[in-house]
């Protein structure tokens, strides 16, 4: 079977379009590939955090993942900071690295506003996320269109370190999201969802309760026109409501727009908020059964103990084309 790495941030409450972007290609894989799943915690610290936060946080991500349907004893689920393998490797790859391709990273750009000096962390994360995949021989890494170029880093690294050492890295694929799970903000459907925004009904978090999910989609900007039908460029707000009820449903938006034809956008959105909790509430009531349990804390263990095992070798085998070690 083929190999696939992926990790999220311990940042909080991941929100839907994490889970349709993300998460649910988890539970998809691991059915047929050999699935490692990584709490990214040592990408968390380029900024600050509070030590005790980033501990429960950590321990949040790992239930979510279990609680969307990532099995344990199918996949490998643990944090980043378990295996020394990941700051050992990061460090090789930073002295095969560039200054100034790192620096052309786009979201470098965006997160240092375009300052003059910003965190070390953030202007090396790029490498770290190079040698998390790359640590494990991966052939697929599933993660969304935004780390496409990341992506390409990590695949030059191991190519430029390949021909320059003899077969070292597998070069990774990356599996890009799927057109219709780009989940944009309720409140401003040009932008991205995401966990950071101000606006808390701008988002739907998966441990949302019912009466939060049915306030954020019945305030959810649309337009004014009262016609269900999807076009991005002149309905974003609706187009976007639409592909989430796809999401949730399996129905398609052509047959969405059909069932919905001549119906305004209250009785859509009141649908729309029933589908979502359905979905959502085995997800929140498997997350509080796992979160304080042995269960999680056994599994993230076990899965510390066997991705070290994949791991090792793997760093032995790096050490040994640099003539690291003795």
């Amino acid at each position: 079977m083929k190999r696939v790495f992926s990790g999220v941030q311990p940042t909080g409450n991941l929100h839907i379009g994490n889970y349709l972007g993300a998460l649910k290609q988890f539970v998809e894989l691991q059915e047929d590939h050999e699935c490692i799943y990584c709490v990214v915690d040592m990408h968390s610290i380029t900024v600050p955090q509070d030590p005790k936060e980033l501990k429960q946080h950590t321990l949040d991500i790992a239930a979510l993942y279990m609680a969307v349907g990532v099995d344990p004893k199918k996949s490998i689920i643990f944090a980043q900071s378990t295996v020394p393998g990941h700051a050992e490797l990061n460090w090789i790859l930073t002295c095969n690295s560039y200054t100034g391709e790192l620096s052309r990273m786009t979201q470098y750009k965006q997160k240092s506003h375009g300052a003059e000096s910003a965190p070390t962390g953030l202007f090396m994360y790029p490498v770290l996320m190079a040698a998390d995949i790359l640590l494990y021989d991966t052939d697929i890494v599933p993660v969304g269109n935004d780390q496409k170029q990341h992506i390409e880093l990590t695949r030059d690294l191991a190519i430029r370190v390949n021909n320059k050492y003899g077969e070292t890295f597998v070069v990774p694929e990356g599996r890009f999201m799927k057109a219709g799970a780009r989940v944009m903000a309720l409140d401003d459907p040009t932008a991205k969802m995401s966990k950071s925004a101000p606006n808390e009904m701008s988002r739907i978090s998966l441990l949302d309760e019912p009466s939060k999910i049915k306030k954020a989609i019945m305030r959810s900007t649309t337009d004014s026109d009262g016609v269900i039908r999807f076009d991005i460029d002149n309905k974003p707000g609706i187009s976007n409501l639409l592909s989430i009820y796809s999401a949730f449903s399996g129905k398609t938006i052509e047959q969405l727009e059909k069932d919905y034809e001549g119906s305004g956008y209250g009785q859509f959105k009141k649908d729309l908020v029933e589908v979502t909790v359905d979905a959502l509430s085995p997800i929140r009531e498997r997350f509080l059964e796992i979160r304080g349990s042995q269960e999680l804390i056994d599994a993230m263990k076990n899965g510390t103990e066997r991705a070290n095992a994949i791991a090792e070798p793997v760093i032995k085998r790096v050490k040994d084309r640099f003539g690291l070690g003795i």
